[in-house]
C-alpha cells in the first residue's frame, strides 16, 4: 500500500513541476499577474503535498518496526488519501480559476467553493499525520 502512496506522490510532484514550467512559460503571456499568481499556489501547494506523500510512504515503511504500526499505518493511509483528495480538488481548482479566461468552456460558481474545501482536506491529513505519530 505504502508503495502506491509513493508512486503517486511522485507522480504529482512531477505533474507539479510540468504545470510550474508550463506557467512561468507559456501561461506567463496569457495571463495577467494575479491569475498567475494563483495557478502559481496550486503549483506550490502541490509540489508541497506529493513531497509529503513520498516522505509519508517512506514512514509507513518504518512504522512497521514499532508497536502499535497497525494504527499508525491506519492513521496514515487517510492522511495519504485525505493528501490526494486535497491536491486534486484545492490545486485543480486553482488551475481552473487562475485559467477561466483561457479555457474554451465557461466555469460555473461550483468551482470557487471547491478550493477550501481542499485546503479542508490538506488540514485532515496533516491532522491525521500528526495523530499516527502521537499513536505510533
Amino acid at each position: 500500500m505504502h508503495r502506491s502512496i509513493q508512486i503517486r506522490g511522485i507522480v504529482f510532484a512531477a505533474i507539479a513541476v510540468i504545470l510550474g514550467a508550463f506557467g512561468a512559460h507559456a501561461l506567463k503571456a496569457v495571463l495577467p499577474l494575479d491569475r498567475l499568481q494563483v495557478f502559481e499556489t496550486g503549483v506550490r501547494y502541490q509540489i508541497i503535498h506529493a513531497i509529503a506523500l513520498i516522505v509519508l510512504s517512506l514512514a509507513m515503511s518504518n512504522a512497521k518496526k514499532y508497536e502499535h504500526s497497525d494504527l499508525a499505518t491506519k492513521w496514515m493511509r487517510r492522511a495519504a488519501m485525505c493528501m490526494t483528495i486535497g491536491i486534486v480538488l484545492f490545486s485543480g481548482s486553482l488551475y481552473l480559476i487562475a485559467t477561466s479566461s483561457i479555457l474554451p468552456f465557461t466555469l460555473g460558481v461550483w468551482v470557487g467553493p471547491i478550493t477550501p474545501i481542499g485546503g479542508l482536506f490538506f488540514i485532515i491529513g496533516w491532522t491525521s499525520w500528526g495523530i499516527a505519530s502521537y499513536r505510533g
